[in-house]
């Protein structure tokens, strides 16, 4: 009967260990480029649409597509991060997609016509993030 117990115990807690990381959205995964450097997250399901929260709260997300990693316009540490709020602004190619490591060369893009930043968010929600291990600036 103590076999039997044993047994079952250990089936619950593995059990627990797969199932608590898809109810918080996942295990970690590789979402974004801020400054350069690969940002990993975990998703959540939050929702902050309508809660009225002013723009300034939170970060820019640029929604690059195409099978691209997005680009963050801030990470921990910045003296202007808002903690994990995200903002995620699409963009439309107007010449072949490429991938983009920093908010500085989405700006130039959108500023030299080859893409269009959308004017209103399509997503606002939270999630913390933290830099992919070994990732340096340059990639």
């Amino acid at each position: 009967m103590r076999r039997l117990f044993s047994i079952l115990s250990g089936l619950v807690v593995a059990l627990s260990l797969v199932v608590a990381p898809v109810a918080a959205g996942g295990p970690p995964s590789l979402a974004f480029y801020i400054d350069d450097v690969r940002y990993r997250t975990v998703g959540t399901p939050t929702d902050f649409s309508n809660t009225g929260a002013p723009d300034f709260t939170y970060d820019k997300i640029y929604g690059l597509g195409n099978g691209l990693a997005n680009v963050a316009d801030a990470k921990p540490g910045d003296t202007d991060f808002n903690g994990g709020r995200w903002a995620v602004y699409p963009v439309t190619w107007h010449t072949t997609p490429v991938q983009l490591t920093n908010d500085g060369q989405v700006l130039a893009y959108a500023a030299n016509g080859w893409i269009t930043i959308a004017s209103t968010p399509s997503k606002l929600f939270f999630c913390s993030v933290s830099k992919v291990p070994g990732s340096a600036s340059g990639h």
